[in-house]
């Protein structure tokens, strides 16, 4: 089996929530009950990448690894690279990249994704889970993805993929499986150097979804399908929502 890695973009400057790793949640910042979380899975490399101080001691006050990185990513992406490059790990590893505002980050959807691209050799995937509404569905911070029949991403959208002609927009969720994406990824190092290297593309700068540059630029991405509901934190609003997560 290949070697698993997971490193967690943490900005603190976030344009809707500043400072959100370090938000409290039941007694503890955000950051560390991802850290908890992904502690319970295969993976024992576990690093969070971060541009701020007081994430990175806060980080390690609580027995996790960080690592200090360029403020001036313009993504976690570019951010969880540098982060790889700092620990030198081989191209033909494998690195998760991981929401640090997912606090309810599920294990298992993790340790699925492990065996789905180590089944089937993959050298970069996500994750999907089916919408549960109506409203859900309609709402452009919910990105869509279709896929072909082999499981590779066709196009990733804010709009509703794939338009149904023929029935009510109400219907549309009783007659066809929408994928809403999750925002996790894992790619072989070796990708993921390359990923950051290409330059910005209409269609990204069109939706604002970075994974469309991968796309057009001829990169395969594999989608998993998961029961696992996404709950991220995005503003401080957010953080009232929770309570009912919390075990």
């Amino acid at each position: 089996m290949n070697n698993f890695w997971a490193i967690i973009p943490a900005r603190y400057g976030s344009t809707r929530f500043v400072g959100k790793p370090l938000a409290q949640i039941d007694g503890l910042p955000m950051i560390i009950h991802v850290l908890n979380n992904v502690s319970k899975t295969k993976i024992k490399n576990i690093y969070v990448a971060t541009d701020d101080n007081r994430i990175y001691d806060v980080v390690n006050n609580h027995g996790y690894n960080a690592i200090i990185t360029d403020v001036n990513h313009r993504n976690g992406t570019e951010r969880v690279n540098e982060a790889a490059n700092i620990l030198n790990i081989p191209n033909n590893d494998y690195i998760f990249n991981i929401q640090g505002d997912e606090p309810f980050i599920s294990p298992k959807l993790i340790d699925d994704l492990i065996d789905f691209v180590s089944d089937k050799k993959i050298k970069l995937a996500t994750a999907a889970t089916s919408f549960e509404n109506f409203d859900e569905l309609f709402s452009p911070n919910n990105i869509k993805i279709t896929t072909d029949l082999n499981g590779k991403a066709l196009y990733f959208s804010r709009s509703i993929i794939p338009y149904n002609r023929d029935l009510d927009c109400k219907e549309w969720l009783n007659v066809y499986p929408y994928k809403k994406h999750i925002g996790i990824y894992v790619y072989e190092k070796k990708i993921l150097n390359e990923l950051t290297k290409l330059k910005p593309t209409l269609l990204e700068e069109t939706e604002k979804l970075e994974q469309l540059r991968w796309l057009d630029n001829g990169y395969s991405i594999y989608v998993m399908n998961t029961d696992y509901k996404s709950i991220s934190i995005d503003t401080p609003e957010d953080l009232q929502n929770i309570k009912k997560f919390i075990v």
